[in-house]
């Protein structure tokens, strides 16, 4: 037989025996399908807070602009020309009361006051001789009178009434002069700073001429907007004044706290980080139209004092943030508003499995929040920012010891070790905290098991 038949024969039967022996491997080794195989290993490390009560400083949140509490245009009350003005008398200048800031020429109402002072005198004198008139008269009737009632006429009565009004016209008229003429010094009504200067020196001026406008640098004040939420949580310094006894029977039941329960700490960082600190010293009397909100006011006792802290003065219109204490809250849960999702629930870790919890937040700022229902106390709280994930989820805890023992996953939070008696505790703590029995809690547990499964 040759060799060329040979291979025909032999080639067919030897790739059945090896399509065979491909066939029975691949049955008795069928390939493992791990598509739905149940992950049970942490597929991401969180990092929580145990919830715990507190007592919480409820700080409301407000801003505003700077404002002074006494501001008044400076008036000219007579005329002249300025031949002299304070060092002070320029825009920022401080001034104390009493100093004076302008200098009119005052020639005019020196002559007025010596041409006053002329009539007081020859009114003075004309009095004087009315009143010897008037003793010599007496004197007369007296002697010739025959003990008969002299008529006021004959004793000079009406001569020397007119001589009186004279004399008081004159004095008056001398004052007037004399005020006008110490109204060429303008002199600052209180002590404060210019905000804005109007005129200069030579120029002339009639009265009610605009100098400047000025304000008193004692205090200042700040017009603060507060949220409709927040009303509850600040004292409102209002206090209603009672102008009859059926109204003062209700004083006391209208007044509220002193406006030192309301301190407030105004920051800016315009001229590098500034702090200064306050209190709220009155509120509006009305809702404001535009913005429906109530607006308290703010004040700052000597805000131009020079500290070693301030690194620059306040400015008028300036724009501070407002930090206001509010009212002191017990047995709260507070909790980072960052671990808020839309407002409306929060993420737990609950034996090493996320757990999504809805709650009810009572209040709110930037930074915290205080949470009226959803939570309990000892609840693991997480504060890792967290994107689609979905409730069972397994995480690790940050912080937590890991092991890779018989029942524990490489990367799973390690649970605690420990009897059946211990085991057992821990389940009566747990289903005590969630309000349910032991039997229930491990009901939930499987169901929730199977759901992931």
């Amino acid at each position: 037989m040759s060799k060329t038949i040979l291979k025909k024969l032999i080639l067919p039967v030897v790739i059945i025996v090896v399509t065979a022996a491909l066939i029975i491997a691949i049955t008795e080794n069928p390939p493992s399908n791990n598509r739905f195989k149940k992950n049970t290993s942490p597929q991401m490390t969180v990092q929580t807070k145990t919830v715990k009560p507190v007592n919480y400083q409820v700080m409301v949140q407000s801003y505003g602009t700077v404002q002074p509490r006494t501001q008044s245009v400076l008036f000219a009350q007579v005329s002249g020309q300025i031949n002299h003005i304070s060092e002070q008398f320029r825009a920022g200048g401080f001034f104390k009361k009493g100093d004076v800031l302008i200098q009119l020429d005052d020639r005019d109402h020196q002559a007025e006051v010596n041409i006053a002072k002329a009539s007081l005198l020859s009114a003075e004198q004309e009095l004087q001789e009315e009143v010897a008139r008037g003793k010599q008269a007496a004197t007369d009737w007296e002697r010739l009178g025959n003990g008969k009632t002299a008529n006021p006429l004959v004793l000079r009565q009406p001569q020397l009434d007119a001589a009186k009004a004279k004399l008081m016209s004159a004095q008056a008229q001398f004052d007037k002069i004399k005020l006008s003429l110490e109204r060429t010094k303008i002199v600052a009504p209180y002590s404060g700073r210019i905000l804005q200067k109007n005129v200069d020196i030579g120029q002339v001026i009639s009265s009610n001429t605009q100098l400047a406008n000025i304000y008193a640098a004692d205090t200042i004040e700040i017009r603060l907007p507060i949220k409709n939420k927040d009303l509850p949580l600040i004292t409102l310094p209002e206090e209603y004044q009672p102008t009859n006894s059926k109204d003062k029977k209700t004083h006391h039941s209208n007044t509220s706290s002193d406006s030192s329960s309301n301190p407030v700490v105004f920051t800016s960082n315009l001229m590098g980080e500034q702090t200064w600190l306050g209190q709220i010293i009155r509120t509006e009397s009305a809702i404001d139209s535009v913005s429906q909100q109530l607006y308290v006011i703010g004040q700052i006792e000597n805000p131009f004092k020079q500290t070693s802290q301030q690194k620059a003065q306040i400015k008028i219109g300036q724009y501070v943030k407002a930090k206001i204490t509010g009212r002191r809250l017990d047995n709260v849960i507070v909790i980072p508003s960052s671990a808020v999702y839309q407002g409306s629930y929060v993420y737990t870790v609950d034996d090493g499995l996320l757990v999504r919890k809805e709650v009810d937040l009572g209040w709110q700022n930037g930074t915290e929040a205080i949470v009226e229902s959803g939570l309990t106390a000892n609840d693991e709280l997480v504060l890792t920012s967290l994107g689609q994930v979905s409730s069972g989820t397994p995480v690790a805890i940050e912080g937590q010891e890991k092991q890779t023992s018989r029942g524990n996953f490489k990367g799973q939070p390690q649970r605690p070790n420990g009897s059946p008696k211990d085991q057992k505790k821990r389940l009566e703590k747990m289903a005590a905290e969630k309000g349910i029995s032991v039997d229930e809690l491990m009901e939930r547990r499987k169901k929730h098991q199977a759901e992931r499964s």
